[in-house]
């Protein structure tokens, strides 16, 4: 999600043809029998042997074809805002990040799937997830997969310090800064990475946007949001070497570094629960010897929930995405069948068995009950998403958390630059 240049008056441009061309449910004689459809998954965080399900699930249950083609998250936003409102070109069905489901559900970009909500999982869906994806009462957008950030860290480098897990936010930011070197980050987090920067936000009881009647304000400049980003501000200098240009980023690369000497570049981390899978001690792949594989190693590595101001756990972004059909696609019935095999028991416990948060939490188990399904399943239960702004998607594509962040981690003026991007944030956020 980085980026690009003329993202936004691209997005704008697209999202006003999409305004109003929502199609309702297809009428009852509309039958799935032989229609080929396509899904688009954003990145790769929906695995093969799950991509094989639904495209065998799918042929079974209706004869046709299921393509699935991978997007970057990198151009995602521009891809979907050129894409859904041409019927020839449109997916019939997609994924899409959390944070951007306001904007489209809002322009009418997805069908009106209400009448499937209880077939496809009802009050056990995500709460969190099924809001942003919601207008006027109606579902156009569910919830796919969800994956909550916690810690990782360097158990051998924590241990050689002295330090043992922390129980407030302020333990964690003093050990982090102990951990610092020359070489090695305390806690290694860029910049720019606000989407886990604004934990700190959230954990001192900050927003990013507040809703005043039908207006959504943006809210940098609150004394809560500020306390959290000096909090922060202080934390990144203290204890980060990563660059302040850095967004999104692979940290699990810096902690894995140099493993066998004991002193990686990064001692601490933060991400997705899905990224232990890319954590650990690295071996050749077997597959490909010009890569490596992550093979997690108890007596090096661990994971705890970041801790809140008062203990527990900090309120951290809730990462992962929603789904939903293309309201241009000329295949509504196949891709109303292809919702009910994601939604079914088997792929929801597919998704938890591959360490992604199910849509449905009454499988949640099928995440097991390992140190990894557990911090997942604590960080999920007090995580946040960003504002249900209509104009979020925007937002985000314009760049400006980026530019903020960015700014008040290398040590600008937070109260002046707060005034400067509310202003300029709230241009876009009513869409």
């Amino acid at each position: 999600m980085k980026r690009k240049i003329g993202l936004v008056a691209a997005a704008t441009a697209a999202l006003v043809v999409l305004a109003g061309c929502s199609t309702p449910a297809p009428p009852a004689e509309e039958s799935a029998d032989g229609q080929n459809i396509t899904l688009w998954v954003m990145g790769g965080d929906t695995p093969d042997t799950l991509r094989d399900y639904l495209k065998t699930e799918y042929a079974d249950a209706t004869g046709g074809t299921l393509t699935i083609e991978q997007q970057d998250w990198a151009d995602a936003l521009s891809k979907l805002t050129t894409a859904l409102p041409d019927a020839e070109n449109t997916p019939d069905v997609t994924e899409i990040g959390n944070t951007w489901s306001p904007t489209f559900t809002t322009v009418g970009a997805f069908s009106d799937i209400s009448d499937m909500y209880d077939e496809l999982g009802g009050d056990k869906l995500l709460p969190s997830f099924v809001q942003v994806g919601e207008v006027d009462g109606a579902n156009y957008a569910l919830p796919y997969y969800f994956g909550s950030r916690y810690i990782f860290f360097r158990k051998d480098v924590w241990s050689a310090a002295g330090l043992s897990v922390p129980t407030t936010l302020a333990e964690f930011n003093e050990d982090a800064a102990k951990l610092k070197t020359d070489t090695q980050s305390g806690f290694y987090i860029g910049g720019e990475d606000w989407r886990n920067g604004i934990s700190w936000i959230f954990a001192n009881g900050g927003e990013l946007a507040t809703k005043d009647g039908d207006t959504w304000k943006s809210s940098l400049s609150d004394a809560k949001t500020i306390e959290g980003l000096t909090q922060l501000q202080k934390l990144y200098t203290d204890s980060s070497l990563a660059p302040v240009t850095e967004a999104d980023s692979t940290p699990w690369v810096n902690i894995n570094n140099n493993v066998a000497t004991g002193a990686p570049e990064a001692a601490t981390i933060i991400a997705p629960g899905w990224a232990h899978w890319s954590i650990g001690d690295l071996t050749p792949d077997p597959k490909d010897s010009t890569k490596t594989v992550a093979t997690w190693n108890d007596a090096t590595f661990g994971n705890f929930v970041l801790p809140g101001v008062d203990g527990g756990a900090a309120p951290v972004f809730a990462g992962g995405s929603n789904i939903a059909i293309s309201a241009a696609s000329k295949n509504q019935a196949g891709a109303r069948e292809l919702m009910k095999i994601i939604f079914s028991k088997e792929y929801q416990n597919m998704l938890g068995a591959n360490g992604l948060g199910p849509a449905n939490l009454d499988y949640a188990s099928s995440l097991g009950d390992d140190q990894f399904a557990k911090a997942l399943s604590d960080s999920a239960a007090n995580s946040k998403l960003t504002p249900a702004a209509p104009g979020w998607a925007a937002v985000e594509g314009s760049g400006l958390l980026e530019e903020f962040f960015g700014k008040v981690n290398g040590g600008g003026d937070i109260k002046a630059l707060a005034k400067e991007y509310d202003a300029k944030i709230d241009k876009l956020i009513n869409g």
